[in-house]
C-alpha cells in the first residue's frame, strides 16, 4: 500500500459553506491551489497574506468582474487550515478589507491557540 503524501485540509467556520457559493470556475481554482498546497507547492495565484506571519495565503480569483478570496495556514501542524473564504465587495483598491483581515487574524489566533492547548495536552499524557 502507498502512503499518501498529501496534507488534510481543515475548514475552519462557514469558510466551506462560502466557498461552495461561488462561481464553479472560482471554486475550481480554489480547489487547485489547495491541492497544490497539500503536495507542499504554491500555486501561482495563491500568494502570502502579509501581516499575518509565514505560511498564510491567500488565494485570489476573479469572476465576471467579482473577486472571490480564500485564505489558508500552512505551517500550523500537520493539516492545512482554510481560516477564512468571502467575496470582496470593496470597489476601490485591491487591498483586503479591514473587517476580513481582523476576522483572519482571529481565526488563526484560535488555531494556534488550540493547536498549543492540544500538544501540552499530548506532552500530560506521555508523564
Amino acid at each position: 500500500m502507498v502512503e499518501s503524501s498529501e496534507r488534510p485540509v481543515k475548514w475552519l467556520y462557514d469558510s466551506k459553506k462560502k466557498l461552495l457559493t461561488f462561481p464553479q470556475e472560482v471554486r475550481t481554482q480554489v480547489g487547485y491551489a489547495l491541492s497544490e498546497a497539500q503536495m507542499g507547492r504554491k500555486a501561482v495565484y495563491a500568494k502570502p497574506m502579509t501581516g499575518l506571519g509565514a505560511g498564510v495565503f491567500e488565494i485570489v480569483a476573479d469572476y465576471d468582474g467579482d473577486t472571490f478570496r480564500s485564505v489558508y495556514a500552512v505551517k500550523l501542524g500537520e493539516d492545512i487550515y482554510v481560516l477564512h473564504s468571502f467575496q470582496k465587495k470593496s470597489t476601490i483598491g485591491i487591498k483586503t478589507p479591514k473587517p476580513e483581515v481582523d476576522l483572519i487574524k482571529a481565526r488563526l489566533s484560535q488555531v494556534k491557540q488550540h493547536l498549543a492547548q492540544v500538544q501540552k495536552t499530548a506532552k500530560r499524557k506521555k508523564k
